[in-house]
């Protein structure tokens, strides 16, 4: 399995970790689409995204690799009030999840969630809905391509 790989499928793990205690818990899945229903607690999708940079490390041959992979919040509620209290909640815990152990479990060397980017979200026949974008940095050195 590739590093880029490695690294995602750990950000992938610690979201679902961090976001499994809530109640209802939010439906944590990756490069999914988004359903016309969605779940009580909401729905986090991690999108692979793509690599922002490949810096090359000589003497051994290594790649400093800067990935930018995105986290897809979208909450439904009753009131405007109610998502994006739900919002705010979900988006709390995920920057918190991944804070807290910044090397996603040794996988890669630093991750970092960006800023949020809201908005309302209509999907046709479905509940009003809110949903927020997260860019999360991570940065790996893979030996001899970037590809490893």
């Amino acid at each position: 399995m590739s590093l880029r790989e490695t690294a995602l499928a750990a950000l992938h793990a610690k979201l679902q970790a961090g976001l499994a205690a809530r109640t209802p818990a939010p439906l944590v899945l990756r490069n999914e689409t988004v359903p016309q229903r969605l779940p009580l607690g909401g729905l986090v999708v991690l999108r692979d995204g793509e690599t922002a940079e490949e810096t090359p490390l000589l003497s051994p041959l290594a790649w400093a690799v800067e990935h930018r992979a995105e986290v897809e919040v979208v909450v439904a509620g009753a009131t405007p009030t109610a998502r994006a209290a739900l919002l705010d909640t979900l988006l709390t815990a995920i920057a918190a999840a991944i804070t807290a152990d910044r090397t996603l479990g040794g996988a890669v060397e630093w991750a970092q969630p960006g800023s949020a980017s809201c908005e309302d979200a209509e999907v046709e026949g479905a509940a009003a809905a809110r949903a927020a974008l997260i860019p999360v940095t991570l940065w790996f050195t893979a030996a001899g391509s970037p590809l490893s």
